[in-house]
């Protein structure tokens, strides 16, 4: 039995010393280890020898064991230190080679207008504020001069919540512009107010080329002693003139809001085809960009400002629409799709 142990731990040491790879070490531990491995036979044999041979027989084959084991273990360090070493020595960096090029990201293009249309209007003395997405019926229609019933309220296709406050007076909603922040910040603020705010807004549209049912708008107001409609006009013709060019000419024409009177709607000659006619401007030569007005007397009353000392203007647009206007952009759900095709162009 001593003899076959000797001669067991010649070959599996020898076995064991050439091989290189973690499959034929594993093999070589069943075999040798294993359940039904060459050494585990000899051990489950010892009970029929005799006594003195099984003790002699038993010592021998324990410390074989044990040194099989123990040379398994340090192959399987070996190889693991082997492997680290490889995988440093392709790693090394050479210092003397140029750097791996960097991908920088890029601002989405409603992002970009958004940065663009506030630095413009901050440089002319206007703060940019935000407000809640989910708003009140009272803040987003009511304070706005549209009361129930009224039919002004079907300019807006609503996305209602399922809550109301503790009164169940004030149903909430997805806001669909982002004129309840006039509300809200003239309750805080007395004049003078020169703000500007941008946001999401939200309407159960119908999805298509020019629809979205979340996009974004940028609100202004403007409410002191002696505003006028000149001021307004000042103001859209200056943001209008930075944004699309120093030769930009505006037009104004009567638009009806519910919040403004009078109300307007601007328009900018169209800067493709300079006014001549072109499938950016339908052929019609102006393109419009956004709607304004005085604020109403109704909405200044209802913030305690007194109409007879205070006037102001208002106006908002959709930022989709500028960059697809500047752009050439025809498809507004191009904006949402995460197309890296689309976004990288910008």
């Amino acid at each position: 039995m001593l003899d076959t142990l000797e001669e067991l731990k010649t070959k599996a040491l020898g076995e064991l010393k050439n091989l290189n790879d973690r499959s034929g070490i594993e093999a070589w531990r069943v075999g040798y280890l294993g359940r039904k491995g060459a050494l585990t036979k000899i051990l489950r044999s010892l009970p029929e020898l005799a006594i003195e041979e099984r003790r002699e027989a038993g010592s021998a084959a324990n410390k074989l064991k044990a040194l099989l084991e123990e040379s398994l273990t340090n192959k399987q360090e070996s190889l693991k230190k082997a492997d680290i070493e490889r995988i440093m020595g392709e790693s090394r960096i050479d210092v003397s080679l140029p750097g791996y090029p960097v991908r920088l990201g890029r601002l989405h293009p409603t992002t970009q207008i958004l940065r663009e249309t506030s630095a413009i209007f901050a440089s002319m003395g206007f703060e940019v504020v935000e407000g809640p997405e989910v708003e009140t019926d009272y803040y987003n229609f009511e304070a706005l001069n549209i009361p129930r019933g009224h039919p002004a309220r079907d300019m807006w296709d609503t996305l209602w919540v399922d809550y109301t406050d503790e009164k169940g007076e004030r149903p909430m909603l997805m806001r669909t512009h982002t004129s309840p922040m006039q509300i809200r910040f003239m309750e805080r603020r007395r004049p003078p107010i020169r703000v500007i705010m941008p946001g999401k807004v939200y309407r159960y549209e119908a999805i298509d080329a020019t629809h979205e049912s979340m996009f974004y708008q940028i609100e202004g107001l403007a409410v002191d002693k002696g505003i006028t409609m000149a001021h307004l006009k000042g103001t859209l013709y200056e943001y209008a003139r930075r944004l699309f060019g120093q030769d930009r000419r505006v037009r104004f024409r009567c638009d009806y809001f519910p919040f403004v009177e009078p109300g307007v709607e601007m328009a900018i000659d169209c800067f493709i085809c300079k006014g001549e006619g072109c499938r950016v401007c339908k052929n019609e030569g102006w393109i419009e960009i956004l709607g304004a007005g005085m604020v109403h007397p109704d909405v200044l009353r209802r913030v305690d400002c007194d109409p007879e000392i205070y006037t102001g203007f208002a106006f908002g647009m959709g930022l989709e629409r500028i960059p697809m206007l500047k752009y050439g952009i025809d498809d507004i759900r191009l904006f949402y799709s995460n197309d890296l095709r689309f976004l990288e162009q910008f």
